[in-house]
């Protein structure tokens, strides 16, 4: 079968591997669609895992089950499925308190290769807690979209947004994208994105955002005054993982609002701020790391209630030949949002 496979930022190769030969309690899926992660183009993160095959936002149909699992799971072969790339032990202390991101099982479990790929082995710990068949109304492009929106949905719910709240989104790639059209979901009543693309800040106007700011011509902080009659943004969401960044929209928070950071940054990176200022005005800072099960239902549950309209946030497909292609223009981060390989 075939895989795409990284050795360094620019360097991926399309490579002929044996099909994964499953025991008695795993899975093979047929991978149907796998998207490239905005993570998958950040050369510090992802050179230091090379070489791997990557992507892992992954949609297939299960092939064969393991005959002694079978009898355990509600799924079938011939299912499409969704499936998360790591997936928790729902036993131990962090899984229950929710914190599933921090369960060891998690942090260990992988799927194999890796998603772009023709065939994927499960193991057993995926298959049983954090796969789910994907409605017949939903597409295998959609369904590959479950574990980016997940993402959002624990941001979201980390964000503390309040009914009525002004949430900010400051970078507007598709994970603010998906921030934008989710935002009111969560209680949300004015959603500002900002971004100096010309093409993602109209992107987000057609996703829902009320007011979008162009950093390279406007000033953040006086816009956000201006809209909001200085009161500034309750719920500040930073995309871009950059620590200056994000220390730069500190100043957009309002009183006893939240700053919640989306991506991490360069582990050299620090932030130096005044633990004065953070406290008299009461301003949470939080992040938001990957996502688990109860995200991923949510998700899917958004998806097939048709909250998101893909036909705004897919704007490339590509074949596995091509995977090189997808990459280079999720890392130009210009006229694009989502790309996905199709198989």
């Amino acid at each position: 079968m075939k895989v795409a496979k990284l050795y360094k930022f620019n360097d991926i190769r399309i490579e002929d591997i044996p099909i994964p030969k499953i025991n008695s309690r795993q899975a093979l899926v047929k991978v149907k669609a796998c998207g490239i992660c905005s993570g998958d183009v950040m050369p510090w993160y992802i050179e230091k895992k090379a070489p791997l095959v990557l992507g892992h936002e992954i949609c297939g149909e299960i092939l064969k089950i393991g005959d002694s699992i079978k009898q355990e799971i509600p799924l079938r072969e011939g299912d499409r499925v969704f499936v998360h790339h790591h997936a928790p032990c729902m036993d131990c202390f962090y899984c229950k308190r929710g914190d599933y991101v921090q369960c060891r099982t998690w942090k260990e479990s992988k799927i194999y290769p890796g998603g772009i790929a023709e065939y994927i082995l499960l193991p057993e710990i995926i298959l049983k807690n954090d796969t789910l068949k994907i409605p017949e109304h939903i597409s295998c492009e959609e369904g590959a979209m479950v574990e980016p929106v997940a993402c959002v949905v624990k941001s979201l719910k980390r964000a503390n947004i309040k009914k009525g709240d002004v949430v900010l989104i400051a970078g507007l790639g598709i994970m603010g994208q998906l921030h934008v059209m989710l935002a009111k979901e969560f209680g949300a009543k004015t959603v500002i994105g900002a971004d100096m693309v010309d093409f993602r800040l109209k992107k987000a106007l057609e996703a829902g955002a009320d007011f979008v700011i162009d950093i390279k011509h406007e000033n953040i902080n006086e816009k956000i005054n201006k809209i909001t009659d200085g009161i500034m943004a309750q719920s500040v969401i930073v995309g871009p993982g950059d620590a200056e960044i994000i220390k730069s929209y500190l100043q957009t928070v309002s009183k006893g609002g939240t700053l919640l950071i989306f991506t991490p940054t360069p582990p050299d990176q620090k932030i130096c701020f005044s633990i004065n200022d953070i406290y008299f005005q009461d301003i949470t800072i939080t992040t938001s790391y990957s996502c688990g099960p109860e995200d991923t239902k949510k998700a899917l549950d958004l998806i097939s209630n048709k909250k998101i309209d893909f036909n705004l946030l897919i704007t490339h497909k590509f074949t596995i030949e091509d995977t090189v292609k997808a990459y280079e223009i999720t890392a130009k981060a210009e006229d694009s949002l989502k790309c996905i390989v199709t198989f």
